[in-house]
């Protein structure tokens, strides 16, 4: 069979999208958000997912999860399966499907996808939990599991090995993440940033008394440290996602810290509208919320270090840029950072830093998604 490789045709793709969890809202899943608008045919394959954290136009899709979905809201606990992931996800039936699409960290690449079939894998990260974040997910584990994390991380780096092996093509998220690809899997990668929805109105002027921070409520993301800045310094700061760490984080907020749990997109706007400044502390491998928050023309306070370092651009005090960067993950940094930032406050342009986002809409996604499935599309008809 010849595959079509013009983009009218490409739209028209029987593709298989496999991704870990759909159990929550975050920067994976506007990928697939965005896969979904641009392959109408798609079917998608998941370990576990939690339909009421769909977005509207993966509702209606055809989803497929694994084993480890059959018990009630088994989701909440997914990080203590990894063992099982690689099991689960072989068992994805994937036959039938022009290409397969693997999109994400933990099991996805490791799909076993048909002789013939074209398979790219767009990385967020190599597997943090088996190569540089090991020992940091080691000791965050319940103590009773520790001894079996360690004896199957082992095995579960060779099968991820084994499945960056077998995909035909890799797409990075960012250039960060394209240097990782290749120290840890010894492949090229090309760099296609994920997609942002930049439909923003001009940057209002508003009272703009609390810092924002948003994203998912996961030990990486580093939400704590942020609070505890706050809390010391007596600032107001929001802080707007869901996640595992929601409970810790409002027992840690003082008085001027609102931990809101997920909102609603209509809230979202509101609060990035609103912000004096987006605060971040994660090592990110791209960062969507950041460049969300830059749409809005809100500068950053952010940890100098991964993905944000391609999105954000630091100045001076009678020039700023679009940042205030503090480079260690510690309250001290942040609060020195915090400081700096309402000294040079008045010296942003909001307008400029809004112009900045348009490097990553969604458009510039499709884009390179469309050109990279052609690329291997016609290597492989080559091949024939």
């Amino acid at each position: 069979m010849t595959l079509p490789t013009m983009t009218s045709d490409l739209r028209q793709l029987r593709v298989a999208v496999v991704h870990p969890f759909l159990i929550s809202q975050g920067g994976g899943e506007k990928v697939i958000d965005a896969l979904a608008a641009l392959f109408p045919r798609a079917e998608f394959f998941t370990m576990m997912l939690d339909r009421a954290s769909l977005s509207p136009i993966m509702r209606d899709r055809i989803i497929h999860s694994s084993f480890l979905d059959r018990g009630p809201r088994v989701w909440r606990y997914y990080q203590h399966f990894s063992p099982f992931y690689d099991m689960a996800t072989v068992r994805h039936d994937l036959s039938g499907f022009d290409l397969v699409i693997s999109s994400g960290g933990p099991g996805a690449k490791t799909a076993r996808v048909p002789a013939g079939t074209p398979h790219i894998h767009y990385c967020h990260s190599p597997v943090r939990y088996l190569w540089d974040q090991y020992d940091t997910w080691l000791g965050r584990l319940p103590k009773p599991l520790r001894p079996v994390f360690a004896l199957t991380a082992g095995a579960q780096r060779r099968r991820d090995l084994a499945g960056a092996g077998r995909v035909d093509a890799f797409i990075a998220n960012s250039d960060y993440i394209g240097a990782r690809i290749r120290c840890y899997y010894g492949r090229d990668s090309v760099t296609v940033y994920p997609p942002v929805d930049l439909s923003r109105t001009p940057p209002q002027d508003m009272a703009r008394d609390y810092y924002l921070t948003v994203g998912r409520l996961v030990p990486g993301k580093r939400t704590e440290l942020l609070v505890e800045a706050c809390n010391r310094l007596g600032r107001r700061l929001l802080v707007a996602g869901g996640g595992p760490e929601l409970e810790k984080l409002r027992a840690l907020a003082g008085p001027t810290v609102d931990i809101l749990g997920r909102v609603s997109d209509e809230r979202l706007e509101q609060l990035y509208a609103g912000a004096r400044a987006f605060l971040f502390a994660a090592d990110e491998d791209f960062g969507i919320a950041t460049v969300e928050a830059q749409s809005h023309g809100l500068p950053a306070i952010a940890y100098a270090h991964g993905g944000s370092l391609e999105i954000l651009s630091e100045g001076d005090e009678t020039s700023p840029g679009d940042a205030v960067f503090f480079d260690q993950q510690a309250p001290d940094a942040i609060i020195d950072a915090i400081k700096r930032f309402e000294r040079m406050e008045p010296a942003f342009d909001r307008d400029w830093i809004q112009g900045r986002a348009l490097r990553f809409d969604a458009a510039h996604f499709d884009e390179g998604m469309l050109r990279s499935v052609r690329l291997l599309l016609e290597s492989v008809n080559g091949a024939r």
